[in-house]
Protein backbone atom coordinates (compact mmCIF):
# COMPACT_ATOMS: atom_id res chain seq x y z
CA UNK A 1 0.00 0.00 0.00
CA UNK A 2 1.34 3.42 -0.93
CA UNK A 3 1.97 6.01 1.74
CA UNK A 4 -0.90 8.47 2.01
CA UNK A 5 1.28 11.45 2.83
CA UNK A 6 4.33 12.95 1.15
CA UNK A 7 7.85 11.88 2.02
CA UNK A 8 8.58 15.36 3.42
CA UNK A 9 5.51 15.29 5.67
CA UNK A 10 6.34 11.75 6.87
CA UNK A 11 9.84 12.96 7.73
CA UNK A 12 8.38 15.89 9.66
CA UNK A 13 6.02 13.53 11.55
CA UNK A 14 8.87 11.21 12.48
CA UNK A 15 11.03 14.12 13.65
CA UNK A 16 8.37 14.96 16.25
CA UNK A 17 8.75 11.61 18.02
CA UNK A 18 10.82 12.24 21.11
CA UNK A 19 13.06 9.87 23.03
CA UNK A 20 12.38 11.31 26.46
CA UNK A 21 9.54 12.90 28.38
CA UNK A 22 7.00 10.83 26.46
CA UNK A 23 3.41 10.57 27.63
CA UNK A 24 3.81 7.04 29.09
CA UNK A 25 7.00 8.11 30.84
CA UNK A 26 5.33 11.16 32.38
CA UNK A 27 2.36 9.07 33.53
CA UNK A 28 4.62 6.54 35.25
CA UNK A 29 6.80 9.23 36.83
CA UNK A 30 3.75 10.99 38.21
CA UNK A 31 2.34 7.76 39.65
CA UNK A 32 5.69 6.82 41.21
CA UNK A 33 6.05 10.28 42.73
CA UNK A 34 2.53 10.05 44.22
CA UNK A 35 3.54 6.67 45.66
CA UNK A 36 6.39 8.37 47.50
CA UNK A 37 9.34 7.50 45.28
CA UNK A 38 12.01 10.07 44.55
CA UNK A 39 14.15 9.63 41.50
CA UNK A 40 16.45 11.18 38.92
CA UNK A 41 15.70 11.47 35.22
CA UNK A 42 17.76 10.48 32.17
CA UNK A 43 21.05 10.08 33.99
CA UNK A 44 23.69 10.71 31.35
CA UNK A 45 26.42 8.95 33.31
CA UNK A 46 24.64 5.57 33.07
CA UNK A 47 24.50 3.35 29.96
CA UNK A 48 21.40 4.06 27.89
CA UNK A 49 20.39 7.14 29.90
CA UNK A 50 17.64 5.36 31.87
CA UNK A 51 14.30 7.17 31.97
CA UNK A 52 13.99 6.85 35.75
CA UNK A 53 16.84 6.27 38.21
CA UNK A 54 16.04 5.24 41.78
CA UNK A 55 19.46 5.61 43.48
CA UNK A 56 18.14 4.52 46.90
CA UNK A 57 17.19 1.14 45.41
CA UNK A 58 20.09 0.99 42.92
CA UNK A 59 17.44 0.46 40.26
CA UNK A 60 16.79 2.00 36.87
CA UNK A 61 13.59 1.95 34.85
CA UNK A 62 13.35 2.18 31.10
CA UNK A 63 9.93 3.12 29.71
CA UNK A 64 9.93 1.50 26.28
CA UNK A 65 7.58 2.31 23.45
CA UNK A 66 6.19 -0.93 22.06
CA UNK A 67 6.71 0.14 18.44
CA UNK A 68 10.32 1.29 18.62
CA UNK A 69 11.59 -1.31 21.07
CA UNK A 70 9.63 -4.23 19.53
CA UNK A 71 7.49 -5.45 22.40
CA UNK A 72 7.01 -9.11 21.54
CA UNK A 73 3.39 -10.03 20.89
CA UNK A 74 2.13 -6.47 21.28
CA UNK A 75 -0.35 -5.03 18.81
CA UNK A 76 1.66 -1.78 18.73
CA UNK A 77 4.84 -3.50 17.49
CA UNK A 78 3.92 -3.37 13.81
CA UNK A 79 6.35 -3.07 10.91
CA UNK A 80 5.80 -0.56 8.11
CA UNK A 81 4.85 -2.08 4.76
CA UNK A 82 7.35 -0.03 2.74
CA UNK A 83 11.14 0.05 3.01
CA UNK A 84 11.01 -3.11 5.11
CA UNK A 85 14.77 -3.77 5.10
CA UNK A 86 15.48 -0.29 6.47
CA UNK A 87 12.94 -0.64 9.27
CA UNK A 88 13.99 -4.16 10.23
CA UNK A 89 17.60 -3.00 10.47
CA UNK A 90 16.60 0.02 12.55
CA UNK A 91 14.47 -2.06 14.90
CA UNK A 92 17.16 -4.75 15.25
CA UNK A 93 19.76 -2.11 16.15
CA UNK A 94 17.43 -0.66 18.79
CA UNK A 95 16.80 -4.06 20.39
CA UNK A 96 20.53 -4.88 20.32
CA UNK A 97 21.37 -1.53 21.94
CA UNK A 98 18.72 -2.14 24.63
CA UNK A 99 20.23 -5.55 25.46
CA UNK A 100 23.73 -4.08 25.61
CA UNK A 101 22.60 -1.26 27.92
CA UNK A 102 20.85 -3.69 30.29
CA UNK A 103 23.94 -5.92 30.40
CA UNK A 104 26.21 -2.93 31.10
CA UNK A 105 23.95 -1.65 33.87
CA UNK A 106 23.66 -5.06 35.52
CA UNK A 107 27.43 -5.50 35.32
CA UNK A 108 27.76 -2.16 37.15
CA UNK A 109 25.49 -3.44 39.95
CA UNK A 110 22.19 -1.83 38.91
CA UNK A 111 18.84 -3.60 38.82
CA UNK A 112 16.97 -2.91 35.59
CA UNK A 113 13.23 -2.78 35.00
CA UNK A 114 11.66 -2.47 31.57
CA UNK A 115 8.16 -1.02 31.56
CA UNK A 116 6.26 -1.18 28.30
CA UNK A 117 4.03 1.59 27.00
CA UNK A 118 1.05 -0.76 26.66
CA UNK A 119 1.38 -1.87 30.31
CA UNK A 120 1.09 1.73 31.45
CA UNK A 121 -1.90 2.34 29.20
CA UNK A 122 -3.64 -0.86 30.32
CA UNK A 123 -3.32 -0.60 34.11
CA UNK A 124 -1.00 2.00 35.61
CA UNK A 125 -1.89 1.31 39.29
CA UNK A 126 -1.11 -2.38 38.79
CA UNK A 127 2.23 -1.54 37.17
CA UNK A 128 3.15 0.75 40.09
CA UNK A 129 2.23 -2.06 42.52
CA UNK A 130 4.51 -4.43 40.56
CA UNK A 131 7.36 -1.90 40.74
CA UNK A 132 6.82 -1.50 44.49
CA UNK A 133 6.94 -5.27 44.92
CA UNK A 134 10.12 -5.48 42.83
CA UNK A 135 11.73 -2.81 45.01
CA UNK A 136 10.56 -4.52 48.17
CA UNK A 137 8.62 -1.56 49.55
Amino acid sequence: MADRISKAHRSWNMSRIRGKDTKPEKLLRSALHRAGFRFRLHSGNLPGKPDIVLPKYRTVIFVHGCYWHRHSGCRHATTPKSNIDFWNGKFAATVERDLRNVADLEAAGWRVLIVWECEIEADLPRKVAEIKAFLGT
